[in-house]
């Protein structure tokens, strides 16, 4: 008989993400879910599922990892992946609340804007709004590991942004600049060098004004990732995808984004469900293949 794929589903939090488990069923797996889990862990959980199978179909086992804590969630998956050895190989996937791919698919559109205008994302200045924020410290990472020049943005006066800053620095080897988005004079000037500005703040709240936008002389990409009225650019429609912002720039809008992080996540999780060997899947994977998505239309 047939074994039924199985995802695991992992996560620091009291629960686990509805729209997640949505995703891994309909891709066809069984899905069992593990709460308050941390990295100290990840050892046992790993072992158990590896050993419970036989080699021949340790590959029909996904360990997914939640939550909503970027270096986390990448702490977990790495601990995972150190208990794991031939020839009981399991797969790994780590997307927390949903930020490695929703990050993935930002940057991805941005970029593929960004060449239809002449330029690419390497060497390109990127501001990242929300940085506080899962999402918005995770596309500042994938920016600067395509080549980008990186402005963290934060929308309060707090040290998050800045220590952030420093941990990434140090796990992923880039430099990150930090800039202070809770006045207009700080929105401006984190603005006025920019190619591309990527918005991930809080749903429901506008980071950018009208203003402010045609204020960035340089800019050439703005995207929004919420769908929650407002938008967090202001006047930027949740459907926009091209259209004209600013003094030269074209914008993108939630759904645009959301479109490609939907069909991301449902690639990502129907490969490994019909994969024969086992993956690591990281924001790493993830960008690679929503390039792959977006250069496809």
């Amino acid at each position: 008989m047939e074994k039924p794929r199985i995802l695991h589903f992992l996560t620091p939090l009291g629960n686990l993400s509805p729209f997640d488990v949505n995703m891994a069923v309909d891709a066809g797996f069984a899905v069992v879910g593990y709460t308050g889990i941390g990295v100290k862990d990840g050892t046992g959980l790993t072992q158990d599922a590896m050993f419970s199978r036989a080699p021949e179909d340790a590959a029909k086992t996904v360990l997914f990892i939640g939550g909503r804590d970027a270096v986390m969630a990448l702490e977990m998956a790495e601990a995972a992946r150190k208990a794991i050895f031939p020839p009981f190989q399991v797969s790994v996937f780590a997307d927390p609340s949903g930020a490695f791919t929703t990050a993935a698919a930002m940057v991805a559109v941005a970029e593929k804007k960004l060449g239809q205008a002449g330029g690419r994302l390497e060497g390109a200045r990127v501001a990242a709004f929300g940085a506080k924020g899962v999402v918005g410290g995770v596309i500042g990472v994938i920016a600067a590991e395509a080549g980008a020049e990186v402005t963290l943005v934060g929308y309060d006066k707090t040290p998050v942004v800045p220590q952030k800053a420093v941990e990434f620095e140090k796990r992923f080897g880039k430099r990150f600049v930090v800039a202070d988005g809770s006045t207009e004079t700080g929105r401006h000037a984190a603005l006025a060098e920019a190619d591309v500005v990527l918005v991930a703040a809080r749903a429901g709240v506008q980071v950018l004004s009208a203003d402010e936008i045609r204020s960035a002389r340089r800019l050439k990409v703005a995207a929004d990732a919420n769908a929650v009225p407002p938008a967090g650019i202001e006047g930027l429609a949740a459907k926009a995808d091209g259209v004209a912002i600013g003094q030269a720039a074209v914008g993108i809008g939630a759904l645009a984004i959301g479109n490609v992080k939907f069909r991301l996540q449902r690639k990502l999780l129907r490969r490994l469900h019909e994969g024969a060997k086992a993956e690591f899947i990281d924001f790493r994977g993830a960008f690679a293949l929503a390039r792959e998505l977006v250069a496809g239309g």
